[in-house]
């Protein structure tokens, strides 16, 4: 197994050192053995966290599926996180086997997502069974084809919001998911990686100008302040069929 850096040399904010920390012993104490390997990804990996805002994004590597007992254990985590960190917004987990991650069905899904987005903090980091990505349509898609079904989940939690601070995660996530989506339009023809959700923005109108004023709308979205649902949903409901129909477009062009 590879040498473990210490977290304070991982985490670019030294406010969510402890966060991690406490989350990973957590981790340990609940799962013991079928524990593998602990990578965060998102803004707390990236060093651009807002607190109060930002959620800690996780994704969880196992030896076995998770027992029922073992998936409350998440429950648990939020709670203390609530109690001892409550800058941070909520803890965001994806989880998978080992068996999933290491195999070639997942070179575009795990393999992208470990590789490209995530920073090992704690086990045998499985990036390194993956090499060098080269920006394609084939990754794009695979994260993004999804868009309707994606959608409806993400006008669904808006609607639902029941307060200020949950419409203005609902409302952020909804953004960087559209955000994000955008660029894997033109992914293939930048070749760069971009993780910053307004700097996607702005590379993907250098392709499709006439949609400035949805990603400007976007962008605001992504601020400090609550947006009327109804002016949410109504860009949500615009921009993501349209989405939907440049995804099968593109798909028809390169294959």
């Amino acid at each position: 197994m590879p040498i473990q850096l210490p977290i304070n040399q991982l985490i670019p904010q030294p406010t969510y050192v402890p966060v991690v920390e406490d989350l990973i012993a957590c981790l340990k104490s609940g799962l013991k053995d079928n524990l593998h390997s602990v990578y965060i990804y998102g803004s707390v990996a990236n060093g651009n966290a807002i607190p109060n805002v930002s959620n800690l994004d996780v994704v969880l590597v196992t030896q076995r599926p998770l027992e029922a007992g073992q998936k409350s254990l998440f429950n648990s985590i939020n709670w203390r996180f609530q109690k001892d960190f409550p800058f941070v917004k909520g803890l965001a987990v994806r989880t998978a086997l080992v068996s999933e991650v290491a195999s070639l069905a997942a070179l575009f899904t795990w393999g992208f997502l470990l590789k490209q987005c995530c920073t090992n903090v704690y086990g045998e980091d499985l990036a390194e069974c993956f090499g060098h990505y080269v920006p394609s349509w084939e990754i794009a898609k695979q994260w993004n084809m999804d868009i309707e079904q994606s959608a409806a989940i993400l006008r669904r939690e808006v609607a639902l919001a029941e307060d200020a601070q949950s419409q203005l995660s609902a409302q952020r996530q909804l953004a960087k998911k559209l955000l994000r989506a955008a660029y894997g339009l033109v992914l293939h023809r930048t070749k760069r990686w971009l993780d910053d959700p307004l700097e996607s923005g702005r590379a993907f109108l250098d392709y499709y100008p006439e949609r400035q004023q949805t990603i400007e709308r976007l962008g605001i979205l992504l601020g400090q302040r609550v947006i009327p649902k109804r002016s949410v949903v109504g860009l949500l409901d615009d921009f993501a069929p349209w989405l939907e129909k440049e995804y099968q477009k593109t798909e028809f062009k390169i294959g």
